[in-house]
């Protein structure tokens, strides 16, 4: 078994490692090591909790010499402001006993600090592709000192519309400089982008999405409606010493909100949630609430928990069932992180038992299921107005009928009941000639006359 001794990295990043409390590099972190220290481009295709971040900035580290120029020399982009923030956080954690200044740059923040913070000066900017390409289009930020490129979690940018920036943030950048990318899949978009910006590039395939990590145990539960799993979810809480740490997987913000509420009034303190909608503070608050112990669940949806290296999650549980069986595999990647021992719970409802299907036959495995508890746990019969069947939907949100109007209503008093019917002379004509005299039609009538 190799250690990271082995590696023969510097005295001053080995003190960074062994304070992390890192004895053994992962399978990636072995294999990547060498190949991103010969300066070759690489692509690495891994499932989440395999270690990357590590992977690809341990050799840059080693590489990087100490320098006082203002341009950055490494370029990290990734899809999330949060996993901007946690890859910004292990750099330096890693980088402790070094001489490494780095940035972390991404949207929702104050945009004139972080020209600010450029002018001071940096080695390595942590970014997301729109906020860096705004800075760049500004001046404010240049990009002809970098010599290395590093694209982590590029199914997610991609998925979130991001090539349009990452093709011009390629442009952008000398021709001469070393490509790392790392994906959990590898999907057509990723092989083109491949193809146009990236030479001869070596590619290493660790535990690739639809094989199931070795030490993460899976259960499921056949669940009747979302009311009975928030039921069944509270019944698993309230054995707080086993699930000390919970990540729970919903499908939207609609439900993330939904969940939430519903776990706040049954526990009180203990739950946060995130989602895109919930401002940049809020969510930075969540997480690090979550992280430091303060709330021991945290509600989350696919996309905001992406990439997030979260410690000793003791449970990831996927409260629904997710379309897409690839999303099943980044979300059990949350706990086990680095070959530690994780726990994930499956719940499933019969409309979803086709996605359930699709999940085992990706991973060519069939999640063990366990017996729905139901001399503790209330089978329940509210629905969600999404769960209704259709005749009742359309019932749910029509409008109140008359008959059926509350005692806050009341009928208008006699004066507000009239209608507007023009003034009392035209009244008074329309009357007498039936329509409004005109004076054409007075001209006509006294021919009329004459004629007579």
């Amino acid at each position: 078994m190799s250690t990271f001794q082995q590696l023969n990295i510097s005295r001053q990043l080995q003190f960074g490692v062994d304070e992390l409390g890192f004895d053994t590099p992962t399978p990636i972190q072995k294999e990547a090591y060498p190949v991103i220290l010969s300066g070759k481009d690489i692509v690495g295709i891994s499932q989440t909790g395999t270690g990357k971040t590590l992977a690809f900035m341990l050799p840059i580290l080693q590489d990087l010499k100490f320098s006082k120029q203002i341009n950055p020399r490494v370029l990290v982009l990734v899809p999330t402001r949060e996993l901007v923030l946690q890859v910004a956080d292990r750099i330096g954690e890693f980088t402790k006993f070094m001489s490494v200044r780095t940035l972390p740059i991404y949207g929702g923040a104050n945009i004139n600090l972080q020209r600010q913070a450029l002018l001071q000066g940096c080695d390595i900017v942590v970014a997301t592709p729109g906020r860096l390409y705004d800075l760049v289009l500004n001046r404010s930020l240049q990009l002809k000192a970098i010599k290395k490129l590093v694209i982590d979690e590029v199914d997610v940018m991609l998925d979130l519309g991001f090539r349009h920036q990452i093709t011009n943030i390629f442009e952008l950048m000398p021709e001469r400089r070393q490509n790392i990318m790392f994906s959990a899949t590898m999907t057509e978009e990723i092989d083109a982008l491949i193809d146009d910006f990236f030479i001869a590039p070596h590619k290493i395939a660790i535990a690739v999405s639809g094989t199931p990590l070795d030490n993460i145990a899976q259960q499921s539960y056949p669940v009747q409606n979302f009311y009975t799993k928030v039921n069944l979810l509270h019944h698993l809480l309230q054995n707080k010493e086993e699930f000390s740490k919970v990540l729970v997987f919903v499908a939207n913000k609609k439900s993330a909100d939904r969940l939430f509420e519903k776990l706040e009034e049954e526990m009180g303190s203990g739950v946060c949630v995130i989602h895109s909608n919930k401002s940049q503070n809020y969510r930075i608050k969540s997480i690090e609430d979550f992280e430091t112990g303060v709330n021991r669940v945290l509600v989350a949806t696919d996309v905001m928990a992406r990439g997030l290296d979260l410690d000793k999650i003791t449970h990831v549980i996927n409260f629904d069932t997710p379309t897409f069986p690839e999303n099943y595999m980044h979300r059990i990647g949350r706990t086990g992180r680095a070959e530690q021992e994780g726990k994930t719970i499956l719940f499933y409802t019969e409309a979803e038992k086709e996605s359930k299907d699709s999940i085992e036959e990706l991973m060519n495995y069939k999640i063990p299921k366990l017996d729905f508890p139901k001399d503790d746990v209330e089978i329940s019969t509210e629905l969600t107005p999404e769960e209704m069947p259709k005749d009742q939907e359309s019932n749910y949100n029509r409008n109140t009928k008359a008959n059926d109007r509350g005692p806050g209503f009341h009928e208008k008093k006699l004066k507000n009941q009239k209608t507007n019917q023009g003034g009392s002379y035209k009244r008074e004509i329309k009357k007498k000639y039936k329509k409004p005299k005109t004076k054409g039609d007075k001209i006509a009538n006294r021919h009329n006359k004459n004629k007579r």
